[in-house]
């Protein structure tokens, strides 16, 4: 058997092909159409968008037209969704965007989309934990009267969120579904009480009119409402822990665009009916996350607007659960491709899950909380700086990565399909990746433009070039290993992106060699 560095054998001195199989792959057959749909829309948290990104984004931007932004956002990623899916039939990886780039860009890109998408998708999940400590806080003083810091049951979720990230992904898929759909349920019936008791306007189609869109806040809004779509291009995370990746990860991707779309757009359109569309704007302005539960009190109660504020937090677990389980996969993946330690491409005992990658999120998550905790010098349940800062700073970071994330993505589709000289057959999935792709870097442009306004920081804010830094900074590192690689190590360069199949070619060269 030979050994040379040629040799896709060549296990030990590349790091990334030492485990057994059962070791080097996710289990297959855990997740359906339903579970990997639930899991990939937990991620959206439609409580938290409803009740804190909607009424952010009409405080901040001042446009009533933020029905009609979903409606927008919904075209250009299911146009981006297009080509995406093409992809996902062809490449099944747990490190999807890195994997898509891999194949269409070359392994450096690969490398460092890794690295943003390591990165974006931390950031997403332990941005959350801020706001989540926060609520939680607030809960314990109004129904206990018991004063609790809100770093203490952020790093409390951390641990559950770690423990359940050792476990079968299908038990995952489960309690994502009951909070998620319990949590769809409530807002749903708060479109229904706002459409049966609307404010003095009425029933107005305004907040669907184009004129609304007209102003230079537009670009900045967008920037907001594509955060809440966030989670539907997971999928083909879990491709490999699928039955028919080929069908059911394109199918899910369009149920949960498509339906991420119509439920925002109605339930935008709905806080505009119930508050007013010329009140809109005010009413957002001097109640922010309030706005919802006002709201509801009026039409539905306290007790509902009770367990609103409940669902509000467990809502938000969900998305914690969901991006932890994103991470870790990502983990998984690039460390079974060398761009981690060989120690991350291992998964867990029965239950088949990325158990180090889990930990790995885990300890980022506490080591951030536990930072901000001490930045934190105001009394327990106060809305402190540190809180707010941990919840804008990282969500945005992080949706910054993934858009442009998603724009190279875009690019890879179409650079992947010419390569294989499929151009022709693949013609309209490709315009639609072109398109989505432009679109795509419009909004990147104005996030990283805008981004003291999104963070809430002086135009002349250091943070305005520090925050969007950090992806640059990512992007920057994971080229460099990328290169690095390259030159060094090139049959681990090769394999960037191949995940699994690269361990089946080894076994196929063992058996001939």
């Amino acid at each position: 058997m030979t050994t040379d560095s040629s040799s896709p054998t060549r296990a030990a001195a590349d790091g990334i092909s030492t485990f057994k199989g059962q070791e080097r792959a996710l289990r297959a057959d855990r997740l359906g159409t339903g579970g990997l749909l639930l899991s990939v829309l937990a991620a959206t948290a439609p409580l938290m968008v409803v009740a804190g990104v909607m009424p952010t984004t009409f405080a901040v931007i001042g446009i009533v037209g933020q029905p009609l932004l979903f409606v927008v956002l919904g075209v250009v990623l299911v146009l981006f969704g297009i080509g995406y899916a093409e992809m996902s039939r062809h490449v099944h990886n747990a490190g999807a965007f890195y994997a898509y780039i891999s194949r269409g860009l070359g392994g450096t890109a690969g490398a460092s989309a890794a690295m943003v998408a390591l990165v974006a998708y931390n950031a997403l999940q332990v941005g959350i934990y801020g706001i989540f400590g926060f609520e939680v806080s607030g809960l314990f003083a109004t129904y206990a009267e018991v004063s609790v810091a809100w770093w203490i049951p952020a790093i409390v979720a951390a641990l559950v969120v770690g423990a359940l990230g050792w476990l079968k992904i299908d038990v995952n898929a489960r309690v994502l579904g009951v909070l998620l759909i319990i949590e769809v349920a409530l807002v749903v019936i708060f479109d229904i009480a706002a459409v049966a008791d609307p404010a003095k306007e009425g029933l107005s189609l305004h907040a669907f009119n184009p004129d609304t869109l007209s102003g230079a806040g537009v670009g900045t809004a967008l920037c907001f409402c594509i955060a809440a779509f966030l989670g539907f291009e997971q999928a083909p995370v879990y491709a490999e822990e699928t039955s028919r990746p080929h069908i059911l990860v394109p199918r899910v991707m369009f149920l949960a665009v498509g339906g991420v779309a119509v439920f925002f757009a109605l339930s935008s359109w709905a806080l505009t009916v119930a508050a007013g569309p010329s009140a809109i704007v005010g009413q957002s302005q001097e109640q922010s996350a309030g706005l919802l539960f006002s709201l509801t009190e009026s039409r539905l109660g306290a007790t509902f607007t009770d367990v609103l504020h409940i669902l509000f937090v467990t809502g938000m677990f969900a998305a914690l659960l969901s991006f932890h389980n994103v991470v870790a996969r990502y983990a998984f993946a690039m460390g079974r491709e060398g761009l981690l330690p060989v120690a991350f491409g291992r998964t867990t005992g029965t239950s088949g899950a990325p158990g180090t990658g889990s930990l790995l999120q885990t300890v980022v998550a506490v080591l951030v909380v536990a930072a901000f905790a001490i930045a934190d010098d105001k009394p327990a349940g106060d809305p402190t700086e540190p809180v707010l800062h941990l919840f804008t700073w990282f969500g945005n970071i992080g949706a910054l990565g993934v858009i442009l994330l998603m724009a190279a993505a875009s690019a890879s589709v179409v650079v992947f399909f010419f390569r294989r000289g499929a151009a022709g057959a693949q013609a309209w999935r490709l315009v639609t990746s072109v398109l989505a792709g432009v679109a795509l870097l419009v909004i990147a442009v104005y996030t990283v433009k805008d981004f003291d306004v999104l963070v809430g920081a002086g135009p002349d804010s250091s943070l305005s070039w520090i925050l969007p830094g950090i992806i640059g900074l990512a992007l920057l590192v994971g080229l460099a290993q990328g290169l690095i690689l390259r030159a060094r190590r090139p049959q681990a360069h090769a394999r960037i992106g191949l995940g699994n199949e690269a361990f089946q070619l080894d076994r196929a060269a063992e058996r001939a060699s």
